[in-house]
């Protein structure tokens, strides 16, 4: 018998967003965070449960359906990281 629970957030990628992607994916100068994200969203809309790209990419599911609802709320911009409150940091010589 299947679970039942939450539907997960319908996921479809145009080919200007694939692309993207997977150069951030695949960029030296990416920050990882980001990388993880865009890793994420493509098992995701290659049909992949949260559960299955989690074990793939080595986090939690909770963390996959974040970055998820996130892509499907924001696209492209929801997985770039917010701006932070706060001073910048100073650095002396």
């Amino acid at each position: 018998m299947a679970r039942t629970g939450r539907p997960k957030a319908e996921l479809t990628l145009s080919d200007d967003e694939r692309q993207q992607l997977v150069r951030w994916s695949r960029r030296a100068k990416s920050s990882q965070a980001l990388a993880l994200r865009s890793r994420i969203v493509l098992g995701c809309a290659d049909g992949g449960t949260n559960a299955f790209v989690a074990e793939a990419l080595g986090c939690s599911a909770v963390t996959v359906g974040k970055w998820r609802a996130r892509f499907v709320s924001g696209r492209l911009d929801g997985l770039v990281d917010e701006a932070r409150p706060g001073r910048p940091a100073v650095i002396t010589a």
